[in-house]
């Protein structure tokens, strides 16, 4: 009876555990999701509310002022999302082959050099070429001038990447390696038919990583795009929010009312633009995120 007793206690208990942590879950996925909803919101609200009032996740009166604004160039918006999904896919991709290949190859025990070869890759997270020497280098010597390669390549590979990939690899069993080799298996056989499909968890955490980089990308093409039909997502509506169209009606002899032009609607507005495909990766790549950081992490 007294056994009876304490396990109901004990379920209770945990009853009781599981609904207070179900309850901090909630409030902290509301908090998380609040702002996001608010910047959509936000992003359909009059522009004199806005100053009248500030941002509502209600307003009174809706206005699709700054989408009007921003699809107004709606050829040039399509073009710098060609240009983002572009340098994405391919940044991406390129960078998930090289990294997993580097991280293969410092991990190899019969490689006399990897330890040399990781102190080069370390030392690039301590110091860097400048951006002077690295824009020479962009331009005079790889002539990646208005190129969307010069948006790729200087973020194709990262150390902690590769480092996190290397380590990923001292989880796999040295016997795989020796079987695949006695098998008569060559070095990229093994690494594509052994450590490819065991390094799907760290794929796609480095993978989620250098998307998000790539989709962000804003700096390289102001430095180094001056085609406006080049322009990276980012970029394009940066130039927008700070433009808003206010220079050319005013070239154009127009009266305008400022107060009516939506300046701080538009800022949300690019931000639903340019944060709302990207959102769409994560849920594919979720499940295989903590398991990618907590494996990759174990060894240093």
């Amino acid at each position: 009876m007294k056994m009876q007793n304490s396990k109901i206690k004990m379920d209770s208990g945990s009853t009781v555990i599981k609904i207070i942590s179900y309850i901090f879950i909630t409030i902290f996925a509301l908090i998380c999701v609040f702002p996001f909803v608010l910047m959509i919101s936000s992003s359909f609200m009059n522009e004199q509310e806005i100053v009248r009032e500030g941002y509502k996740l209600l307003p009174k009166e809706f206005s699709f002022k700054a989408y009007d604004m921003l699809l107004n160039n709606s050829s040039k918006l399509v073009d710098a999302y060609q240009v983002t999904i572009f340098i994405t896919v391919v940044g991406t991709v390129l960078g998930l082959f090289m990294m997993s290949m580097a991280g293969f190859v410092l991990n190899r025990k019969d490689f006399k050099y990897r330890n040399f070869f990781s102190f080069l890759i370390y030392f690039t997270t301590l110091f860097s070429g400048g951006l002077i020497p690295t824009y020479i280098l962009m331009v005079k010597h790889l002539h990646l001038k208005d190129n969307l390669f010069a948006m790729i390549l200087p973020a194709v590979v990262g150390a902690w990447s590769i480092f996190l990939m290397r380590n990923f690899m001292k989880a796999i069993p040295d016997s795989l390696y020796e079987s695949a080799t006695i098998d008569g298996a060559g070095d990229f056989r093994i690494y594509w038919k052994i450590f490819i499909p065991l390094a799907v968890p760290s794929l796609a955490t480095i993978g989620l990583f250098s998307a998000l980089g790539f989709w962000n990308e804003w700096y390289n093409g102001m430095l180094y795009i001056s085609d406006s039909t080049k322009y990276p997502l980012q970029y394009f509506l940066q130039r927008m929010v700070s433009q808003t169209n206010l220079q050319s009606l005013i070239n154009s002899g127009a009266v305008i009312n400022t107060a009516d032009l939506p300046t701080q609607s538009i800022k949300m507005a690019t931000a639903v633009l340019a944060t709302g495909p990207i959102i769409l990766l994560y849920p594919f790549v979720q499940r295989y995120f903590v398991t990618g950081l907590t494996i990759g992490a174990v060894k240093g």
